[in-house]
């Protein structure tokens, strides 16, 4: 159960909504979970969040792209995304622009393949940094 609620709040976190799973996993590790247990359950969640947020911009095209460019922080995105292409990917980890820049990588196209290699092994790898600091 406890990987269950890892799970779903990096999933949450990864999304729109303004939450971090950073605590969670830490937390959950501190409480005795082991750690390929903990990485599992936390990558996942935020990969498949990242997933969604993408596909969403990719279906919803024009509707994200309206969305986008209402704030600063989506045309900033969007703009980055035009501009930069996959090497926007590298700042997907970060909290605040992160998770925009997956919608924005749906939005403008980039190959899922490598979305999700690039996007998804930097959630890996932010997990496993943040696991080594415990």
């Amino acid at each position: 159960m406890p990987e269950l609620a890892l799970f779903l709040s990096a999933f949450l976190a990864a999304t729109i909504f303004p939450l971090s799973s950073e605590a969670t996993f830490l937390l959950a590790l501190s409480d005795g979970m082991t750690l390929p247990h903990a990485m599992i359950s936390a990558s996942s969640g935020n990969i498949l969040a990242i997933t969604l947020n993408y596909w969403l911009g990719f279906w919803l095209y024009e509707k994200t792209k309206t969305k986008l460019t209402k704030s600063k922080i989506g045309t900033r995105g969007l703009a980055c995304g035009n501009k930069y292409g996959y090497f926007i990917l590298p700042f997907s980890w970060l909290p605040l622009i992160g998770d925009p820049l997956t919608l924005v990588a749906g939005v403008i196209r980039l190959r899922f393949v490598w979305f999700v290699i690039i996007a998804g092994s930097l959630r890996v790898l932010r997990y496993y940094f943040l696991a080594q600091i415990l």
